[in-house]
């Protein structure tokens, strides 16, 4: 992935010492790459430092203290923002509103703070500030007002300082469906509303529009993958309810589990037999194992019939777990009628390796 990342010209987001070797073994461009997370490890900062990652986003007082003591050269960093703008999305996804742990607050002056203080630093070189509101928004005003708020923090700091940042990062966040009706992110209009609410901002504050930066992650990669089941066991409840269980679950997708994700489920076996409308669980021992709830499947299918899940490429893989000690699953690419494996299957010997008990 992150070589095809490379390949599209494209910039990569790492938040550990352990993406930064996955980019490092594709010998991705080290420039192109934007480190972030809440509380950097010691390890991920000397990942970061020793393959000269092209930027890192600050997010917290004593990270721009540390950032600065450690820094075997100037580095190039971002402060950033929470900016108190409500998108209207799952708590547990909402990152630009105040209490939660992201960011330096802009209501409170901390993030004018949080400029002076990397300025005074000469180990660091200051070139922009972040900001990120959530995951799954449609709402382009959130962005709008989010763009002006920045502007408007640069516009002041160029005032108290003397100096104009040149990046404004917004984010991503863009939604994608995953299910039928979920509306989807216009893509068109959020680039010209925000170009021109930010040349507008600008233009009237007299300050130089600075290079426009976005995190599209979920909206690129999110419908290029499927992930493939095994119905195990369908079991007809007291009630109405039918569960469909398979050979997975929470841990190779946790997010129904996490902040009710929604995914819709269609059989892989041709059938003629009418919808029924179930409710498809994984393998593991929770009761909020479900993998999708009230989704119709022909009522002909059975044990041992595949059904598949779209909309899996954002997270999914990424946040699998070894739950129940279950192996993760394989990646595959396809492509033009052939397979070729990009991640193989986990192993029984995969999960005893690091057991050194006696």
């Amino acid at each position: 992935m992150a070589q095809w990342i490379a390949q599209e010209g494209l910039s990569l987001d790492v938040c550990s010492a352990g993406e930064i070797a996955v980019a490092r073994s594709a010998d991705f461009p080290a420039e192109r790459i934007i480190l972030h997370g809440n509380a950097k490890t010691p390890e991920d900062l000397d990942a970061a430092f020793g393959y000269g990652v092209g930027r890192i986003v600050l997010d917290s007082a004593s990270e721009i203290v540390r950032l600065a003591a450690l820094a075997p050269r100037r580095q190039r960093v971002l402060i950033r923002v929470t900016p108190g703008v409500h998108a209207g999305v799952h708590p547990a996804v909402a990152t630009g509103v105040e209490d939660q742990k992201f960011g330096f607050s802009l209501s409170s002056g901390a993030a004018a703070d949080a400029v002076g203080r990397v300025l005074a630093h000469a180990e660091l070189e200051l070139v922009g500030l972040h900001c990120h509101l959530g995951s799954q928004l449609t709402e382009l005003a959130a962005y709008e007002t989010a763009a002006r708020k920045l502007i408007g923090l640069m516009a002041a700091m160029r005032d108290r300082t003397g100096v104009a940042l040149a990046e404004l990062n917004l984010g991503g966040g863009h939604a994608v469906p995953y299910v039928e009706g979920d509306e989807a992110f216009d893509l068109a209009a959020f680039a010209d509303r925000v170009r021109r609410v930010i040349a507008a901002e600008c233009a009237s504050l007299r300050l130089p529009v600075p290079r426009l930066v976005l995190e599209p992650g979920r909206a690129i990669v999110n419908r290029a993958m499927v992930t493939l089941h095994r119905i195990l066991s369908i079991k007809h409840g007291i009630g109405a309810r039918t569960f469909v269980a398979v050979d997975g679950g929470m841990s190779d997708n946790p997010r129904p589990e996490l902040y009710g994700a929604r995914y819709s489920v269609h059989a892989v076996r041709p059938a003629s037999a009418p919808m029924e409308t179930v409710t498809v669980v994984g393998r593991h021992c929770e009761a909020g194992d479900v993998l999708a709830a009230d989704v119709p499947l022909p009522a002909d299918i059975r044990p041992g019939d595949f059904v598949v899940v779209p909309g899996t490429g954002a997270y999914n893989h990424s946040m699998a777990s070894n739950y129940n000690m279950v192996g993760r699953p394989p990646v595959v690419a396809v492509r033009d009628g052939k397979a070729r494996l990009l991640v193989r299957r986990e192993t029984t010997s995969d999960l005893l390796v690091r057991d050194i008990g006696t």
